[in-house]
């Protein structure tokens, strides 16, 4: 009875309902209608998997916390295929049955490759229903049962099951950008997962529930610590701290990888130099490479940031990327290790236009790269904002495998009080043409291997999770996870399914509220766009926090750092010039991609001023002139925030009443910070354009002065 009472369960008009923090993510089994229940329960009263790694534990683990859950049934689990008499599920038995039901067995599993997975409902010799998992690994077999779960939860039939399902990319990693002391850059959502202090003897839940989420969508590897590294990760009473997690997250499929500090061997060896062609220095990493690999066995290799932002690397050695990238592939290389070398860097000194800089630092180094090394690419050659080109990387090293690297967290777009669906920005990026052998060379053909034949590849994103309750501060903010791990798994799937699969899982499978809520979320990017970066506007926010507009800062010391470098207004009009008479920057796509951009009569606005500094007065293709255009863009997106709380007010006896009430109160913060962007910009160009708001609109109650003297000292992720 205290049980029951503690569970605080509420009648909310005529529906029993559970209050609700979002702890439990899309893996939120609740019981399916009783027609979809009768449906999938003979294929989970018996399950028969063959007794393996602590893989199989944790597919166990799983299928014993979902099905009494979904189906109101407690399965019974078998180790011996032999004794099965009746349908089932069937994980990996003996191939002799699974031939019994289907013929084309030995092709399929050829077929699955290390991480996939075939799945086939047919007949037993008894003409009983049977349900087979075939796959080449624990691991693949983890995949295919989460996998079966997310048709379960999405009310799916699976009777007429053949399904043969491999990962598009190798590599499918989260970076976190996690400090020692628990700080997390760019960070959300409280403090960082990981309590090194109490490691390795306290092993929290929330380690075991963070290694389930990210095997429920595919995600195979983590990067425990910040870009902008600390060499103390490297110490040995830290390892041990690493390998305790390793140890949590293997039976997930979920290797450990680590940021290197390139003068490392220098603040913990006691060498004088870090240059990567120093004997001592080399042959210090080859001994911390083994140091590391005798406590993790599988640990995946290292992150690097070099020369970037004032961390160290070769360069400070007159040596090129590709020399530091090898010497600590050459470390790792007997160990099966791989380096991910980070293309984002750009040089204080260097006056060329930031958009230029990696490409002319990478490209001539195309080839050079040892085979066990990656360069990560973000999507965009400026820095993870609401929108821009991809980045003219890609296509253009066509000897040297490509990763993505996507910001989940929500630095540009929001941070964690808005609400921002970012599966269209990445469809956006991936589904983008290079050009670069032709016509239909997209960006995600680049980073799967498919267009240049690389076997080693991958997509990462940097981490949105803390330890708020909730994992990302924003409930919503759950979904761009979510999305990152389904868009490695396959970049094919499309915004909308994400979308809808996520609602169902994490919330209801109302079909009026999948119907609003999945429109609230596509748009929702497009939203944000227009309050904060209209027609290719870029970098204009608050500078150090990044929080809110500050498009006058114009006082940092790096000329790239200042929101005035990229928007460029003046008395004649407002964009940064990346054509030929420009800073030339537009040369670097192929000839075939940049067509949509040379002209700015022609350009695609959503990258105008991208590309091009164009008068207020130029006419656009909606007929208004650039300023009115500007105007309409600013208080349209505002005006949608109004929209999206609408329509989630409607929603409020379709979902549990505390999250509903979070996303309320969110909603209503969002829309005050789109009209402080919408006012503080206009107010700002309207000094350089000299024209008024146009009539018809609200006009700013608060003074341009107001808002340049807002002050945030104590803004999160900073």
């Amino acid at each position: 009875m205290k049980k029951l009472l503690l569970a605080t369960l509420l009648l909310v008009n005529g529906l029993l309902a559970v209050a609700e923090n979002g702890y439990e993510l899309w893996l939120r089994y609740r019981p399916l209608p009783l027609a979809s229940q009768q449906a999938y329960r003979p294929y989970f009263r018996k399950i028969f998997i063959q007794p393996g790694n602590a893989s199989a534990t944790a597919i166990k683990n799983e299928l014993s916390i979902a099905i009494p859950a979904l189906l109101g049934i407690q399965p019974v689990f078998y180790s011996d295929a032999a004794m099965a008499g009746n349908s089932g599920l069937y994980i990996n038995t003996d191939a002799g049955f699974h031939t019994a039901i289907t013929q084309n067995n030995n092709t399929r599993l050829k077929e699955t490759g290390t991480e996939g997975f075939y799945l086939y409902a047919g007949k037993n010799k008894k003409q009983q229903a049977v349900l087979s998992i075939l796959s080449q690994s624990d691991k693949g077999s983890l995949y295919a049962v989460f996998h079966l779960l997310r048709m379960m939860q999405n009310q799916q039939a699976i009777q007429q099951l053949n399904l043969l399902s491999v990962p598009k990319l190798q590599l499918r990693l989260l970076n976190h950008w996690d400090n020692l002391n628990r700080s997390v850059e760019r960070g959300y959502a409280g403090l960082s997962l990981w309590n090194w202090h109490t490691l390795p003897g306290y092993i929290d839940q929330r380690y075991i529930d963070y290694a389930r989420a990210n095997a429920s969508i595919g995600i195979n590897g983590t990067v425990l610590t910040n870009v902008n590294a600390n060499a103390t990760v490297l110490t040995a009473p830290y390892l041990l701290k690493v390998k305790a997690l390793a140890d949590v997250f293997r039976p997930y499929g979920i290797k450990v990888y680590l940021t290197a500090r390139f003068s490392a061997p220098i603040e913990m060896g006691g060498l004088k130099t870090a240059d990567p062609l120093d004997p001592d220095v080399k042959d210090w990493w080859k001994q911390k490479a083994n140091e590391i690999y005798s406590l993790i066995p599988d640990f995946g290799g290292f992150l690097v940031k070099a020369n970037s932002e004032g961390q160290p690397g070769p360069q400070d050695y007159k040596r090129t990327h590709a020399d530091g990238a090898n010497m600590l592939a050459d470390a790792v290389q007997p160990h099966k290790g791989i380096v991910i070398w980070r293309a984002f860097v750009y040089a204080a000194e260097n006056p060329v236009d930031r958009h230029k800089q990696a490409y002319d630092d990478f490209v001539p180094l195309d080839g050079q790269f040892r085979n066990n090394v990656m360069v990560q690419v973000k999507n965009g050659a400026i820095d993870f904002m609401p929108r821009e080109p991809f980045h003219p990387l890609f296509g253009a090293m066509p000897r040297t495998p490509l990763m993505m690297e996507f910001q989940v967290t929500q630095e540009y777009l929001g941070q964690a009080t808005q609400l921002v669906f970012l599966a269209p920005l990445f469809k956006e990026v991936l589904d983008a043409d290079t050009y670069s052998k032709g016509k239909g060379s997209t960006v995600a053909k680049v980073i799967d291997g498919s267009l240049d034949q690389h076997t080693l590849n991958g997509m990462a994103g940097v981490s949105n999770i803390g330890n708020d309750i909730n994992w990302c501060g924003h409930p919503f903010a759950q979904a761009n996870w979510y999305a990152l791990g389904r868009l490695a798994w396959d970049h094919s799937i499309s915004s909308e399914q994400i979308a809808e699969e996520w609602l169902r899982m994490s919330y209801s499978a109302d079909p009026s509220f999948i119907h609003t809520t999945k429109n609230i979320m596509l748009r929702s990017r497009e939203i944000m766009v227009n309050y904060m970066n209209p027609l290719g506007l870029h970098h204009i926010m608050g500078t150090g926090h990044h929080y809110g507009p500050a498009p006058w800062v114009s006082n940092l010391n790096r000329p790239e750092w200042n929101p005035v470098y990229y928007h460029k207004a003046d008395s004649l009009g407002i964009g940064f010039n990346r054509t030929a008479s420009g800073s030339n920057a537009i040369s670097q796509y192929h000839p075939e991609a940049r067509k949509a951009w040379e002209n700015p009569t022609t350009c695609d606005e959503k990258y105008l001023l991208w590309f091009h500094h164009v008068s207020w007065n130029q006419k656009l293709s909606s007929g208004n002139s650039l300023w009115n255009e500007l105007c309409k863009r600013y208080y349209n997106g505002a005006d949608s925030v109004k929209w999206m709380i609408r329509e989630w007010s409607q929603q409020e006896k379709r979902v549990d009443a505390q999250r509903f009430k979070a996303v309320s109160m969110l909603l209503n913060i969002q829309w005050e910070e789109a009209k402080w962007w919408r006012n503080a910009c206009l107010l700002y160009f309207q000094t350089f354009s000299r024209q008024p708001i146009p009539a018809g609109y609200e006009q700013p109650e608060l003074t341009l002065d107001y808002y340049k003297k807002l002050r945030f000292p104590y803004a999160p992720g900073n």
